[in-house]
């Protein structure tokens, strides 16, 4: 262990003993005086606009009634989940005190030391209601630097007049019923079927630098083969619903219901990404995943003199019913597990996706070395260029290029 990691720990350690030491003691020998702060908070516009009930000013109202022993006043900046690395990071100590962000953003908050740990009873509440996968994408170096309320992924729309509830299960079953879009050029969308039969990034979850991408041997050669049979079936499609008319399901996000809506209409269809069969055996297709979360900045004055007041404040603006308030508000999808989202199959299949079809896009500086060759391969299998006789050999040129980058 390094010199700075141990040392990070043992402040940790201190930090948390005074915490959960410490009590409000009497200014003049027996009368309590309430602590008065300023807490500064960034958030998107959205989140305080009067058209979706000031979402983040009522949260942090909400918050100060429910701690009656801190006189808050809150400074609001209007700061979106992609801007926060830009703007955070400019002047860590002038930022925010508390703030949300994108998780792919991550490694450089933290390089600026823009974002704290979280321990105790909140690193306890964001494990006990969220799937591991979300959790995952706000853990960086065996720390938990967020808490998430929101996913960003990829799932199903499909024709429920086509492909039935039970036909969106297997992939292999669409096929023979309708025409299915995937866009299997798109390195954001071909990860899932390497991943699906046990090909890594950065070892299993994604923490590992050393370990590079694992898309080697038989393993990663039977999903190549299986991609060549999948763009051979004339029902395939690649792309999405605007490839053509006849599409009767096709994969992306919440940002493209609308589209799936006025394709489906009242038969459209919502659900994680289906299972393909590969030597006999089911594998589930798993997307990337990642989240917005709210994060704690340690470099202010307020995280100087109470520290206790940015985590709780963060661990409340993520918790269950703030979660539920921005749902109802906003439509933002929950990563709480708590929160029943009754028959709204967008917010169902997010979620589920959330739980048990995704990994979460690595947040490794190497990640970078991913993006064309993967793109490269897809476009090669959809030109018919990658075939079941040079299969193993494309298959390895492309794991030599993810893990060797410009070298020929």
């Amino acid at each position: 262990m390094s010199i700075k990691k141990l040392i990070t720990i043992c402040l940790a350690f201190l930090l948390l003993a005074g915490l959960a030491g410490c009590s409000s003691k009497p200014a003049d020998g027996g009368k309590d005086e309430k602590v008065a702060v300023t807490v500064t908070v960034w958030g998107p516009q959205e989140d305080q606009s009067d058209d979706n009930g000031k979402w983040l000013q009522t949260q942090c109202e909400a918050f100060a009634a429910e701690h009656p022993e801190w006189e808050i006043t809150f400074n609001y900046g209007v700061c979106s989940e992609g801007d926060a690395k830009t703007n955070v990071t400019t002047d860590p100590a002038a930022a925010a005190d508390v703030y949300m962000y994108a998780n792919d953003q991550i490694p450089d908050l933290l390089k600026s030391g823009a974002l704290a740990e979280f321990g105790g009873n909140t690193l306890a509440a964001i494990k006990d209601n969220n799937s591991q996968t979300t959790v995952n994408t706000v853990s960086y170096d065996g720390q938990v630097v967020g808490v998430p309320y929101t996913a960003n992924t990829w799932f199903m729309y499909y024709n429920k007049a086509v492909i039935s509830d039970e036909d969106a299960k297997s992939l292999d079953t669409m096929l023979t019923k309708g025409k299915v879009a995937f866009p299997l050029s798109n390195s954001w969308y071909i990860a899932s079927f390497y991943v699906a039969n046990g090909c890594t990034m950065f070892g299993e979850n994604g923490d590992d630098a050393a370990a590079g991408f694992d898309f080697a041997g038989d393993k990663a050669v039977a999903v190549t083969d299986y991609l060549v049979d999948l763009v051979a079936n004339p029902n395939f499609v690649n792309g999405d619903v605007s490839t053509g008319n006849d599409i009767d399901a096709f994969f992306s996000g919440t940002w493209d219901y609308q589209k799936a809506k006025d394709a489906y209409g009242d038969n459209l269809g919502i659900a994680p990404a289906p299972c393909f069969t590969l030597g006999g055996e089911e594998k589930q297709m798993k997307s990337f995943a990642g989240s917005k979360a709210v994060g704690v900045n340690p470099q202010t004055a307020l995280y100087a003199e109470h520290p206790e007041i940015a985590v709780a404040l963060a661990a409340y603006l993520g918790n269950t019913a703030s979660q539920q308030a921005h749902y109802d508000k906003r439509n933002i999808i929950p990563t709480d597990k708590n929160i029943n989202v009754g028959d709204d199959a967008l917010a169902k299949a997010q979620m589920d996706t959330m739980g048990y079809a995704s990994i979460v896009q690595p947040l490794q500086a190497d990640m970078g070395n991913w993006w064309t060759p993967a793109q490269s391969m897809g476009e090669e299998l959809v030109a018919g260029t990658v075939t079941h006789d040079n299969a193993a050999e494309k298959t390895e040129a492309m794991n030599n290029s993810l893990n060797n980058p410009g070298v020929q």
